[in-house]
């Protein structure tokens, strides 16, 4: 497979075969071209793509050691599911004791209850809500730990971004590796696009739209054609270049990102 294309610097000019069309030569490349990296440390429990394997967008490449963050993840949930069931009991007592003190304050008022037993329902009520208060701190904090887990784990799946081709494989079973580390190359098959420069006389005679001539000097029997998706407005003062982008149509054939093209261009009269 080719390497990595940088579609940063358009092609330059070379000199056609015939006066009466200009030839460009240029690297067909592709908008998505990304390294996979790892999202955390870890040891690469299982690698499941190879290089030329095509991918689906989220398809799991390879997997890092989890047994111990999962372990933590169970204790985790295990924690909260705790402190759901406390909150309840709490929330419950809370009834009874809101139920009590309305009763106290019914019997004040009639003359049956003393006022410190009063105070003393009150108090137990309102001290209870406190205790719901910190139970239901304590619940948040447990689901943030858990969802912090949650996370941790998912970091453990190195998956593909975009649906695509694995490019290249950098990472072994058993291997350790850091937060950061390339693992995989993975390239998006398509569309084909080639990115060029012209001298501005060029520039009234293209439009957006306009097919152009391709052809491969590895595939010479194979003709293609592409269509300009992209033609700078503007004239680059230091070349005197306009900068075009085409994109390959119609059956590409065996055409590969990162493949030389030769683009053919009418010269202007």
């Amino acid at each position: 497979l080719p390497s990595a294309v940088s579609t940063t610097e358009p092609a330059q000019l070379k000199p056609a075969a015939t006066s009466e069309a200009l030839t460009i030569t240029a690297p067909l490349i592709v908008e998505h071209q990304v390294d996979v990296t790892a999202q955390r440390d870890g040891i690469v429990a299982r690698v499941s793509a190879e290089s030329g394997n095509r991918v689906r967008a989220g398809t799991v490449l390879a997997r890092l050691d989890d047994r111990q963050l999962t372990a933590n993840l169970e204790a985790a949930r295990a924690k909260t599911r705790s402190i759901a069931a406390d909150l309840k009991n709490w929330e419950a007592e809370a009834e009874v004791l809101k139920a009590d003190y309305v009763r106290a304050q019914r019997l004040w008022n009639e003359k049956l209850l003393a006022e410190e037993q009063l105070q003393h329902a009150k108090y137990k009520a309102e001290s209870d809500q406190w205790d719901i208060l910190r139970v239901k701190e304590q619940l948040n904090t447990a689901t943030q730990e858990e969802h912090s887990l949650e996370l941790e784990v998912e970091k453990t799946r190195i998956m593909a971004p975009f649906a695509g081709l694995v490019a290249r494989r950098y990472v072994r079973e058993g291997q350790s590796v850091n937060k950061g580390d390339r693992l995989f190359w993975v390239t998006a098959e398509g569309p084909l696009r080639v990115r060029f420069t012209l001298p501005e006389k060029f520039l009234g005679r293209l439009k957006k739209g306009q097919e152009l001539p391709i052809t491969s000097p590895d595939l010479p029997a194979a003709n293609h054609s592409a269509k300009i998706v992209e033609l700078s407005p503007v004239i680059d003062p230091s070349s005197g270049t306009i900068e075009v982008l085409a994109e390959v149509i119609g059956p590409r054939g065996d055409l590969r990102p990162g493949m030389t093209v030769e683009v053919r261009i009418a010269r202007p009269r």
